[in-house]
């Protein structure tokens, strides 16, 4: 702290350039008086930032002291709105994080009102002059003032005596007034007191009361302190001596006030309301910092640690919201369909508002991609009140991405669950665990493993995260994860989650989802929401059949934004031809329309054959992006007696065409074949498009229809398809897809569908929309199916086969 010797026409012209809003910077303890330079440490991000706006615009801020300097954050309220303008020399920004400010105080100003709170304090300041009328009565309070003054340094231990010859070399009254008031030690209410005044001679008053006191207490501290050195023993202050040296040595050792940093963090730590015994271990690990010097690498590894414990959140939570209704209308704003989701999510809102209390679900949304599992995990946090996080697990193949790596290791840090409950700031987020089936292990071990414990309501209680090396309670986490595939998920893993499946959408849902979500949104996104533009459903139908081929809607999405931005080029065009550039009429993209913008269609939907052929029988398959008709064309000929399977056939399907041809040949007599009927023919079974895998025992049914056709020579029905597993005793078993399969039929214009009598229950779940127009029948055996399909022929099917024997023999590899 120095006098700073400007002469006052520079000060003049200095106080000409002060801004009338400077921004405040509260000093918690001490007061800066004018005409002095003074370092000042900051360390509040408040304060930082009003340094910063002061040195890119006019350097001045103005000083101010805390009426309390405990407050951490204060208000404009604990801050005296008396201070001083001062001028920022210099800035130094300090490793440890604290910034060191050189600040040539200019003049004395008051505060007349803020005008900004949000990121620092500004305010708009009063510049005040100090008056002084009578120069005899000034010249003498100087004068008294200036001798006890000196008299007060002889004196005090904490002022250099070259503060006397300092204070000879000042002629003005009011620099002497503030050099004097800068260099006595009291506390900051009694140098606000001087700096309140805006006289020179209430201030010099107010000084010479307070050296008059000081100096009384000065001098009695003196004397007490000779009498108590008389009256001490040698012995005595020896032992006195003795215990100062060890009180002094215990101080230094865990006074707080040597690091800003160390008082940090013990705040933090009390603030965090951490268990007993995490806060135990945050004190001991504080206790080691301090005892660590601040060049060391393991003061910064105990640094980064003790922030990870500060700023997990360890009790602070967010209210969920428990109204019902509330919740199904936010689940059903968010998406279309999704029953089974959205019903589990309001079973387990409905318990909690009984027992107000339970431990944390974890659900498993299971199905192929586009079908909306990851944004359906947002809805359900945005209809709880709770925050979200996402956590991809796709590719994690170390077990340290779940449970963090240990304090031992360079760079080491936690792992994605405490990492994701930092992110989520509350204790009870709700987690998306995002593609779980897609985890994988090598040598560093398995994840998957890992994941067992934080997915087990039993255990996720007490998670121990290798880096923190504390238990961390994640029972009040609602943990949802997805994936595609369920049985590339670990059984132990399945075993601690309730799966929920989550089927394709079938054509009338997407076109609901694209009308209701899709459209609106690229409307907007394209900068057609202000233009009459609109999709006929058969637009969007169209590009739902021949440009899309997916269990979901993203392709659709991308589809329809194709269209809708060939659209923009279109209307853009148009308008810059036309010289009155007003808004176009309405616009509605047709088939023909889509057609034009994205070409030839991408994909074909299979129809069923409209006339009756022998040997071959529409199936239904299932695949990962819906259902199909599967075309069974079954070939009898003479050769060796084999079996012929083409079309990139699974194992599953081969055993399934053996089964067929076994049961035929066991029950040929009941079927009205020859004995000896195989012998020397060679049968070839074939499904279209051979370059697609197909696999699965559900066309088991087709394929003995086909070869029962093909044998007998007598057509089946067009309009009939099948699906069903079966035995060698010709039973008929259950399928997967229902659901699928019949909207596939529908689609290709079948009329007559044969499912497993044991699938009937399952067709309470298939939509009204599906069923319409379609003719189910449950059967149980082949036999039951035969009669179905081929019974119903009559004398055309005598007709069909005699054409067929003459066109054999003309043609013997034909059907």
């Amino acid at each position: 702290m120095k006098a700073d010797s400007k002469d006052k026409k520079e000060v003049q012209t200095v106080v000409e350039n002060i801004p009338k809003e400077l921004p405040v910077l509260p000093l918690r303890d001490n007061v800066i008086f004018p005409y002095m330079i003074f370092p000042v440490l900051v360390g509040r991000d408040q304060s930082i930032k009003a340094a910063n706006y002061s040195l890119e615009n006019s350097k001045f801020i103005f000083l101010a002291a805390q009426k309390k300097s405990n407050i951490e954050e204060p208000t404009k309220d604990d801050i005296y709105t008396e201070g001083t303008i001062a001028k920022i020399i210099q800035i130094l920004k300090l490793p440890n994080g604290l910034m060191k400010i050189l600040v040539d105080g200019v003049i004395q100003g008051r505060i007349l009102r803020f005008t900004r709170e949000d990121k620092f304090f500004e305010a708009e300041v009063e510049i005040v002059i100090s008056t002084h009328e009578d120069p005899k009565e000034l010249n003498a309070l100087i004068r008294q003032m200036s001798n006890l003054f000196k008299e007060y340094v002889k004196i005090s231990k904490s002022v250099p005596t070259e503060a006397i010859s300092a204070f000879d070399n000042i002629d003005e009254p009011d620099r002497k007034v503030f050099y004097v008031a800068a260099n006595i030690s009291q506390s900051i209410e009694v140098k606000q007191s001087i700096i309140q005044k805006f006289s020179i001679k209430d201030q010099i008053f107010t000084i010479i009361k307070i050296l008059t006191s000081e100096i009384d207490i000065l001098k009695i501290e003196k004397e007490i302190e000779s009498k108590v050195q008389e009256n001490i023993s040698r012995s005595q202050r020896k032992f006195i001596i003795q215990e100062q040296i060890r009180i002094l040595h215990d101080e230094l050792g865990e006074d707080d006030e040597i690091s800003p940093e160390i008082i940090k963090l013990k705040d933090k730590i009390k603030k965090a309301k951490m268990p007993k015994e995490v806060f135990e271990k945050a004190n001991d690990e504080l206790n080691k910092l301090k005892k660590t010097p601040p060049n060391s690498p393991e003061s910064t590894v105990i640094r980064n640690y003790l922030d990870w414990l500060c700023d997990v959140p360890w009790s602070k939570r967010t209210k969920d919201n428990l109204d019902l209704k509330n919740v199904q209308v936010i689940l059903d704003q968010d998406h279309y369909g999704l029953d089974k989701p959205k019903d589990r999510i309001l079973e387990h809102i409905a318990v909690l508002n009984l027992v107000k209390s339970m431990k944390g679900q974890i659900l498993c949304f299971v199905g192929p991609p586009g079908v909306g599992k990851t944004s359906l995990g947002k809805s359900i946090a945005r209809a709880l009140g709770r925050n979200f996080v996402r956590i991809s697990l796709g590719g994690v193949r170390d077990e340290a991405e779940i449970r963090g790596h240990r304090r031992t290791y360079i760079g080491s840090m936690p792992g994605k669950i405490i990492q994701s409950m930092k992110r989520a700031k509350t204790h009870n987020p709700v987690i998306l665990l995002d593609e779980i089936d897609k985890m994988s292990m090598d040598f560093r071990g398995d994840p998957s493993a890992a994941m067992l414990e934080v997915l087990d309501p039993e255990q996720n209680h007490s998670f121990n995260d290798h880096y923190l090396d504390v238990d961390y309670d994640l029972s009040n986490v609602m943990f949802i994860t997805t994936a595609n595939v369920r049985y590339n998920i670990p059984l132990p893993l399945q075993d601690r989650m309730e799966i929920i499946e989550l089927p394709g959408y079938l054509e009338f849902e997407k076109l609901r989802i694209a009308k209701d979500h899709i459209i609106p949104k690229q409307l907007k996104m394209n900068g057609l929401d202000k233009y009459n533009v609109s999709l006929s459903d058969n637009a969007v139908e169209k590009i739902i059949s021949d440009y899309t081929r997916e269990a979901g809607v993203r392709n659709l999405e991308r589809e329809i934004a194709s269209v809708l931005r060939k659209t923009a080029k279109k209307i853009v065009l148009e308008g810059s031809k036309s010289k009155n550039r007003k808004k176009p009429a309405a616009f509605e993209i047709t088939p023909e329309y889509v057609k034009e913008f994205l070409g030839v269609p991408r994909f074909r939907s299979l129809k069923a054959e409209k006339e009756a052929r022998i040997g071959s029988i529409t199936g239904l398959a299932w695949t990962s992006v819906g259902g199909e008709i599967l075309n069974v064309d079954v070939t009898v000929m003479d050769g060796a007696e084999r079996l012929t399977l083409t079309g990139q056939i699974g194992n599953v399907m081969k055993e399934s065409a053996q089964a067929a041809l076994s049961y035929i040949r066991s029950k040929s007599e009941d079927l009205g074949l020859a004995k000896n009927f195989y012998k020397h023919k060679e049968v070839h079974i074939h499904l279209p498009e051979g370059a697609i895998p197909k696999d699965g025992p559900s066309a088991g049914i087709t394929m003995a229809m086909a070869m029962y056709s093909a044998f007998r020579g007598i057509p089946a029905r067009s309009d009939v398809a099948m699906t069903g597993e079966i035995t060698l005793r010709g039973n008929v078993l259950a399928i997967g897809g229902l659901n699928e399969k019949l909207l596939a039929a529908k689609r290709s214009g079948i009329k007559l569908v044969l499912i497993p009598a044991e699938n009937e229950k399952d067709l309470k779940e298939v939509r009204a929309e599906i069923l319409k127009s379609l003719q189910i029948i449950p059967v149980e055996t082949i036999t039951e199916a035969i009669k179905i399909v081929f019974e119903s022929q009559g004398e055309k099917t005598k007709v069909n086969k005699s054409k067929t024997t003459k066109k054999s023999a003309d043609e013997p590899n034909s059907n």
